[in-house]
């Protein structure tokens, strides 16, 4: 089963050809055709494990977290400085956005356009976050790290206990979900930026609440396929290197559930 997360529809988390189920026994599912063993092959091919995920998550983690404090550092968001900032963050954004199709679109993991778009969505968080403390809701900051990560932790538990079983059932109604809540984003955007005022209201109120806890759940719920499919991976033999891959499918499902709840918070702060 592929996940609705592009990055982890690459051909190294697919199943190789030939390679048994996740319980069977695979001693080299890259070695060569024809029954070749392991020492008939010529070169070994590394396969992904539990380590490699972590080491390559934390990396890629780390980038976004050193970026996203270092322009919360040197990027002022006072009035006068405030309209660059928000320029160079949009940038950013438009950025990483751009680094995550060109990888997304590769035939093979890059380390170095997977940190870019960490160091640039960093960038982005860093003044964004600073600009909501400084002007909209002092201290919702950490409650939002401390969220996604809660997040994070329960999910990764339950996952573990079984409690959340990923079926293609679960897959297609989390692909569903994500289409009707994308659309609805795109149509809130183009109503706000043509003079709608509020858009469909989705920015606040308790609408805002509704449609951003439904954010956060729809993040959960592809943390539980990102789960799903670096199990698989390691199960079915990927490549080493896939780690990257499996790096930056957590991230951005981070980085989703951070603003998501920082939405959340922001509105009821507001509204308090």
């Amino acid at each position: 089963m592929k996940s609705s997360n592009p990055i982890f529809s690459r051909r190294g988390f697919d199943r190789p050809a030939g390679a048994g189920s996740a319980g069977d026994h695979l001693v080299n599912p890259y070695a060569g055709v024809g029954g070749s063993s392991l020492k008939e092959s010529p070169t070994v091919r590394m396969t992904m494990t539990m380590d490699d995920v972590i080491v390559r998550t934390a990396a890629t983690l780390g980038t976004v977290v050193l970026t996203a404090a270092l322009s919360w550092v040197l990027l002022p968001v006072d009035q006068d400085a405030l309209g660059r900032s928000y320029g160079i963050a949009v940038t950013a954004a438009v950025t990483a956005f751009v680094l995550s199709l060109v990888q997304t679109f590769k035939r093979t993991p890059s380390p170095a356009l997977i940190l870019g778009y960490a160091a640039f969505e960093g960038v982005f968080l860093g003044v964004i976050s600073d600009t909501t403390s400084t002007y909209v809701a002092p201290g919702v900051i950490v409650q939002a790290v401390l969220g996604t990560f809660a997040v994070f932790a329960g999910v990764l538990i339950a996952y573990r206990m079984r409690w959340i079983r990923v079926t293609r059932r679960f897959f297609g109604f989390v692909l569903a979900s994500a289409t009707g809540f994308l659309l609805l984003t795109a149509v809130d955007l183009l109503f706000s930026a043509f003079g709608a005022g509020n858009g469909l209201g989705l920015g606040s109120g308790g609408l805002g609440v509704v449609f951003g806890v439904a954010g956060v759940l729809l993040g959960a719920c592809f943390l539980a396929l990102d789960f799903k499919q670096v199990e698989d991976a390691i199960a079915y033999g990927a490549a080493r290197e896939e780690s990257w891959l499996a790096a930056f499918g957590l991230t951005a499902t981070l980085v989703w559930i951070y603003l998501e709840a920082l939405r959340v918070l922001t509105i009821l702060r507001d509204d308090t």
